[in-house]
């Protein structure tokens, strides 16, 4: 093939990948810019969990349910230490002076255990329950926990059943999260990286790349070979 032809046929394939993936790479470019604009402790709060005191040296074991329960976990939480139970699906908080099973949180004890987990101290705005199969988008678990929303729009989320803060999401983390969810092309569920689109687009920037580099190397490296030498 004609060395000039072969640039051009070279140059139109690549013309065209570029129109296919040019929407996905600015995604891509856009998305991942947001995403390192801001440390990942702050998008995540960490800087606004407040620091629990130690769990104390005595506590009794719960002996009513340790025969069934597959794990039993002693843990500090914002309303004091509990045992957290964990049977097949369930989780439920046992009483560690007693070991009896302890109710799950109305919604004056949720709000106090936001407080808890939360610093600075500030006025809560809010605080809805939703059960584990309807939970929030941005808690990605399905548990039954107490949405307690605070007045600069942090969410904490505290589990309704163990009194455990399971994640704290702030303004920032909810655009965060739909630019990661850009990203990765996965809007809907926002966590599986791995599926064709995602794939395909990825093949095709690869592509793209490959046949510029080669088009770089079929334009100059011969120009330079026939340029006489001095």
């Amino acid at each position: 093939m004609n060395p000039r032809r072969w640039r051009r046929t070279l140059l139109r394939y690549h013309l065209w990948l570029g129109w296919l993936i040019a929407v996905p790479l600015l995604l891509w470019t856009i998305s991942g810019l947001v995403m390192v604009a801001r440390p990942i402790e702050t998008v995540r709060g960490s800087d606004l969990r407040a620091e629990l005191p130690p769990l104390p040296a005595t506590t009794v074991y719960p002996p009513t349910i340790h025969s069934t329960a597959d794990s039993l976990t002693l843990k500090q939480t914002a309303l004091g230490p509990r045992w957290i139970v964990a049977l097949g699906e369930d989780r439920y908080a046992a009483d560690p002076r007693d070991g009896r099973k302890l109710p799950a949180l109305d919604r004056a004890q949720a709000i106090a255990a936001a407080l808890g987990y939360r610093k600075p101290a500030t006025r809560v705005t809010s605080a809805r329950w939703t059960d584990a199969q309807h939970a929030p988008l941005d808690l990605r678990q399905p548990r039954p926990a107490w949405a307690v929303r605070f007045t600069d729009g942090a969410r904490f989320y505290i589990d309704a059943d163990t009194g455990e803060l399971l994640a704290v999401r702030t303004d920032f983390w909810r655009f965060y999260d739909v630019m990661w969810g850009l990203h990765i092309m996965d809007l809907q569920a926002r966590e599986d990286a791995h599926h064709p689109v995602l794939i395909a687009f990825a093949a095709l920037a690869a592509a793209a790349t490959l046949l510029a580099i080669l088009l770089m190397i079929v334009r100059y490296v011969p120009r330079r070979l026939a340029r006489p030498v001095d």
